[in-house]
Order: C-alpha cells, then sequence, then structure tokens
C-alpha cells in the first residue's frame, strides 16, 4: 500500500514540486497517475521510491514509514517494488536470461530460484523464445517486454511504470499496457505514470490527475484531461 498524507516536496532551487498532496493507493489496485509535464509527477515517484525526502508530510511506502526509513532500510523497501522505465535500461552485453539473472543476483538469489523463476517471468511477457537473445536484436516493444520481466522477476508488491510506453508506437503501446493490466490481474498492484492521454481513455481504470503539484481530480472510469471527469 502507498500513502501520501499532506505531502509537501521543495527542492533546493525553490521549487515547489508538490503542496499538499494526499494519495493512497490500496494493494491490488491498478491506477494511472497523469498530467503535463512538470506537473509533480516524477516527484512522487522519486518520493516513492526513496530517492529523494519530501518537504513535509507523511509517506508509507509498503509498510515502510518513509519519514524516518533509515539508509540501511532502503534497499528492502525498493525490492517490494518493480520499476519500468521509459528508456528500458537494459545491459547490451548481456542477454535477456543474463538481464534477468543479474536483477536477481543482486537480491541474493539462487541458483535454483534464478532457474524457478526467470522461464515463467518470461513466458508471462511471451518472450520465452528469446531467452538467448541480446537487447539490440530485439524490437523496442520486446525490449520494454525485458523491462517488465526484469520488474516481475524478484515478485514485487507493486510495479511502478514511468512513461513505459514513451518510446513505442500506438500498437505495441497498447500491447504493453495490457500486459500491465494481466499483471495486475494476478495480485501485483500497479501504478503507470502516463501522459498519454488517448492510452489512458482505453482502459476502464482508476486516474489521478495531478497539475501544478496538486490532485485536481481522482475518479475510476473517468477520462483524462477533462473528456469525462
Amino acid at each position: 500500500m502507498i500513502r501520501l498524507i499532506d505531502v509537501y516536496k521543495e527542492y533546493d532551487n525553490g521549487t515547489k514540486a508538490l503542496k499538499g498532496v494526499s494519495l493512497r493507493i490500496d494493494d491490488g489496485e491498478f491506477v494511472f497517475l497523469v498530467g503535463p509535464s512538470g506537473s509533480g509527477k516524477s516527484t512522487i515517484i522519486k518520493l516513492i521510491t526513496a530517492e529523494i525526502a519530501l518537504t513535509d508530510g507523511r509517506l508509507m511506502v509498503n509498510g515502510y514509514n518513509l519519514n524516518n526509513i533509515t539508509p540501511r532500510q532502503v534497499p528492502y523497501m525498493r525490492r517490494t517494488l518493480g520499476i519500468i522505465f521509459q528508456d528500458f535500461r537494459l545491459i547490451e552485453k548481456k542477454t535477456v536470461y543474463e538481464n534477468l539473472s543479474f536483477a536477481m543476483r543482486a537480491v541474493g538469489a539462487s541458483n535454483r530460484e534464478l532457474r524457478r523463476r526467470i522461464p515463467y517471468v518470461l513466458q508471462l511477457v511471451g518472450l520465452e523464445q528469446k531467452a538467448d537473445r541480446y537487447p539490440g536484436q530485439l524490437s523496442g516493444g520486446e525490449q520494454q517486454r525485458v523491462a517488465i520481466a526484469r520488474a516481475l522477476v524478484n515478485n514485487p508488491s507493486m510495479i511502478i511504470a514511468d512513461e513505459p510506453t514513451g518510446n513505442l508506437d500506438p500498437q505495441r503501446s497498447l500491447e504493453i499496457m495490457m500486459l500491465l493490466e494481466r499483471i495486475n490481474e494476478l495480485g501485483t498492484t500497479v501504478l503507470v505514470v502516463t501522459h498519454e492521454k488517448a492510452l489512458v481513455n482505453r482502459f476502464d481504470k482508476r486516474v489521478v490527475a495531478i497539475e501544478n503539484g496538486r490532485i485536481i481530480s481522482d475518479r475510476t472510469g473517468g477520462y483524462y484531461n477533462g473528456e469525462k471527469i
């Protein structure tokens, strides 16, 4: 569960990125976080992942209180999260299987766990036949599927997808979003950060809209950007 309570964030340069944001995401939810560039979306993600600290308010992430979390606890908190980036961030000189095994070994997984988990996750994202390929041998959509598999491989309770379709064409974007929907149906909480109005409007999900550091709407089944809010 994610909970922001009256959260403020002011950067050192004086930019007031968040101005009293309160937001609760329960286990098992699928949520779109939408808004224009500079609205505060990225700041919320950086706070949730403990990349930055809040200025005021309260923040809870999967049982961790980020107001007083210690540096030693941060890696354990981050293991409850799987992060998917717009630019994939795959290791080019490693195969698909090796990219996933690298992520698992980073948290101390055994060879037995690798052999059990990686084939399952690759099958889930539809890449079971491409475990030995390198990222450069894959399409953009396939690379994003590898990135999703990497986010899933350590069995996080929540996936955060930060503009996951920004580098993809509309058809591949729709396929990626449908895959995230399926992952959510299997029990993983999903938070998708995006500014793609048309894509959001294809799905009947909760849509949280933020603008100028404040949440301006929070609806399930509503349409982004005033079409049906």
